[in-house]
């Protein structure tokens, strides 16, 4: 049996209908070298005082309160706070299989600098999702990593590895030679902030065959295409952050990347405005794509999308006239109601 520790860290933050679930499938784990922290970020429920009530039952939990400060606030005291070898992160509306820590542990090669990558299942009310990474599964070191993973981490339509901080065990010196580059004013895709800067640093990866261990809770009813006006500006300060990553990495390549992915992400703005976007949304469109020059990182890079939703943007951004707008607004609102029913 491996001996290293490993910190599980569970920020927690109004969850009392779902962290008995969660906690139970970590103090359940097969493998039992754990130290468990539960960050309560000043939740206004029950969950504090059930955090507490399991530290009480089990001496593997430690419960930290403190005031809230948002979900990378969080966990990155929780990281402070750790001592084991290995970091691994769980929300608290999520849950996670038996054999989950015990299965990446025995992939773990002891060495400094390395990554473990479980693939996850998104449920829902209408049923699960299996998801995997796009790279296959296997070990990456040397120049295999370089050339397969930290070359293409950025501007694919799909990630080749998910940017989720879940799922994955890091060795721990990866997340702490890293907080610096935490914005905690990043509301969307924050773990890029964290993910990403580990993964340029890693000696090794794995990504694991199956290993469906890690359940994401996706809550329909709070989560169901609502309007964010703040959406555009906070893919901007995530993809500001990214470039600064990409730079302070040396990595070679780092402009093409960016500008891919920065594409990529300003679409989901593109279609959050066209989504759920109000008066003015074809202006609002009509400026991010003259003000980013969408269309010119499109043709630079001849980018065909696959993805059905994806080649509308992408139709819609090429030339944002009202009329595209209109005809983009009226396929998503009628793709809405028809998932709608079928559910």
């Amino acid at each position: 049996m491996r001996h290293e520790i490993i910190s599980i860290i569970v920020p927690v933050y109004n969850a009392q209908d779902y962290l008995e679930r969660c906690v139970n499938s970590i103090v359940n784990q097969t493998y039992d070298n754990l130290e468990i922290i539960l960050i309560d970020d000043g939740a206004e429920d029950k969950s504090p005082e059930i955090c507490d009530c399991y530290a009480d039952a089990d001496s593997r939990i430690q419960v930290i309160h403190k005031e809230n400060g948002g979900l990378m606030s969080a966990w990155m005291t929780g990281v402070k706070k750790s001592s084991g070898e290995y970091l691994s992160f769980i929300d608290s509306d999520d849950w996670v299989e038996p054999e989950m820590m015990e299965e990446m542990i025995r992939a773990a090669f002891g060495c400094e600098g390395e990554i473990i990558c479980g693939n996850f299942v998104i449920e829902r009310t209408c049923g699960t999702t299996e998801h995997y990474h796009e790279l296959s599964p296997g070990i990456y070191e040397g120049a295999e990593l370089e050339n397969k993973v930290k070359s293409r981490l950025l501007g694919n339509e799909r990630r080749t590895i998910s940017m989720s901080r879940c799922m994955k065990l890091f060795s721990r010196e990866l997340i702490l030679d890293n907080m610096q580059f935490c914005n905690t004013a990043i509301k969307m895709g924050e773990d890029v902030n964290i993910v990403l800067p580990a993964l340029l640093d890693c000696k090794r990866v794995v990504i694991l065959e199956g290993a469906l261990h890690y359940h994401y809770f996706y809550n329909d009813a709070s989560m169901v295409h609502k309007y964010d006006g703040k959406m555009y500006e906070g893919i901007r300060i995530l993809t500001d952050t990214m470039k600064e990553i990409l730079l302070a990495k040396k990595v070679l390549d780092w402009e093409v990347q960016w500008e891919k992915e920065r594409l990529f992400l300003l679409l989901l703005a593109i279609k959050n405005e066209l989504r759920g976007g109000m008066k003015g949304y074809a202006e609002r469109v009509n400026q991010i794509c003259k003000k980013e020059e969408l269309k010119a990182i499109i043709d630079k890079y001849h980018i065909k999308p696959q993805d059905r939703v994806n080649q509308i943007l992408v139709w819609v951004v090429k030339k944002p006239s009202d009329r595209r707008c209109k005809l983009g607004k009226l396929i998503f609102e009628l793709f809405d109601k028809m998932t709608k029913c079928m559910k």
